[in-house]
């Protein structure tokens, strides 16, 4: 991709803003600018070879490793007075190779050409229009939803996000509704505007995904959800969830308890699904610790679909596996510090470790993965906000090939205004 295009794609998202916000109270005086600088470090080791032929496995990568630095341009702006207000957001993506190679792309911070190489650089834009009666709100555009039966991700150098409408409210206390339309979407390392399917799908077809559901804050210690999502002619999700806080000796039990079904819906382009997915997870915090586990179980037809590229809302999304092939079964446990207990704000740490068994794929399926995080956030002076994040994974399974991942996030955010 040329300079030109990436610097055109950032000067459309913003072209709207000075136009439609002049002379507008409160679209102005309520807006916000944000520049969040991402700086990614990349390093993946392969470490079995389990299902690749002897000259497959030669051939086959055995690392990727990339490095790249992102610009994420973020303006929000207000509403207009009145008791219909108008605003409009824009997103700018800009995203900038400093190290890769051939036998080294396709780590996800970058788009990859096809003779194996990794793009200098690749941008992306989008707008969003918005109306807000009372405490409801309808946006029009690029999206970035998060609910259970969709969570748009961004593990890499730049988000993955959805083109669409969403309407959001919270008219009633302790309620918020959410219900959205998407028919195309973007990959986190891609430009493209495509349409929306399944992860694993490989076919010609697609569909639109629509959602809809509700949370609700009962008390202070217990929340009740339910989502409904379908990706049509490919299937349909519905998900149910409870977290309740429990005070304990000095500490907080939280109990986390999820369930999906899945069936496939109209063609079943992507084949025959009826899963059910039942997960828990019980965590204890106490003077910075925190201590947990919990167990996943699938039962049924086809493990648990999921649109293209996004975030599972499960226990079991780690940073390499996602444990939810069809019928198998995972326990988890994983400790967090919080370093402000002892005095050190912005400094933690976590780990966890994920056993799955019992899996069905194109062989039996039984893989674990070791996931250890150490984070720090400047609290005070001119550097407050820079974040430094460090990842190591470790997965070995017995029907893909093992992976030894390190991984190095810094971060800054500048409030422009």
């Amino acid at each position: 991709m040329n300079h030109v295009y990436a610097h055109r794609a950032l000067f459309c998202a913003f072209a709207l803003v000075p136009v439609t916000s002049a002379n507008a109270e409160g679209f102005i005086d309520d807006s916000k600018l944000k520049l969040q600088l991402r700086n990614v470090y990349f390093n993946e080791n392969f470490r079995d070879e389990h299902g690749l032929s002897a000259r497959a496995a030669r051939t086959t990568k055995s690392e990727r490793t990339e490095w790249a630095q992102g610009f994420l341009l973020d303006y929000q702006s207000g509403f207009t007075p009145g008791t219909l207000g108008f605003g409009v957001d824009a997103l700018g993506l800009y995203g900038v190779k400093l190290d890769s190679g051939r036998g080294r792309s396709g780590t996800g911070l970058m788009p990859v050409h096809d003779d194996g190489q990794a793009a200098d650089e690749f941008a992306s834009a989008g707008a969003t229009a918005k109306a807000r009666f009372a405490k409801t709100t309808v946006k029009y555009g690029t999206l970035l939803p998060k609910t259970p039966v969709l969570i748009y991700n961004d593990a890499r150098l730049l988000p993955q996000t959805y083109q669409g409408t969403q309407v959001s409210s919270t008219d009633i206390d302790n309620l918020t509704v959410t219900g959205g339309h998407l028919d195309r979407f973007k990959l986190r390392d891609s430009t493209n505007s495509v349409p929306i399917v399944p992860d694993g799908y490989s076919g010609e077809k697609s569909g639109d995904f629509n959602y809809a559901g509700a949370e609700y804050k009962w008390g202070k210690n217990l929340r009740l959800s339910y989502f409904y999502g379908e990706l049509e002619n490919f299937y349909r999700q519905n998900f149910a969830g409870i977290q309740h806080d429990l005070p304990l000796a000095g500490g907080v039990l939280t109990s986390d308890l999820r369930y999906f079904n899945s069936v496939d819906s109209g063609s079943a382009y992507a084949g025959k699904i009826d899963n059910d997915m039942f997960s828990g997870q019980l965590s204890y915090v106490i003077a910075g610790h925190t201590v947990g586990g919990g167990y996943q179980t699938l039962r049924g037809d086809a493990g648990l679909p999921y649109i293209s590229g996004a975030t599972v809302y499960s226990f079991s999304n780690a940073g390499i596996g996602k444990f939810i092939e069809e019928d198998e079964k995972t326990w988890m446990l994983n400790y967090g510090y919080n370093f402000a207990a002892v005095g050190v704000p912005g400094l933690t740490f976590s780990t966890r470790y994920l056993s799955g068994n019992d899996g069905k794929s194109a062989t039996t399926v039984k893989e674990w993965e070791r996931d250890t995080e150490l984070a720090y956030v400047v609290q005070a002076g001119t550097f407050k906000g820079l974040g430094v994040r460090m990842r190591n994974y470790v997965y070995r399974s017995e029907f893909s090939r093992g992976r030894d991942s390190n991984r190095l996030y810094l971060t800054y955010d500048i409030a422009l205004w």
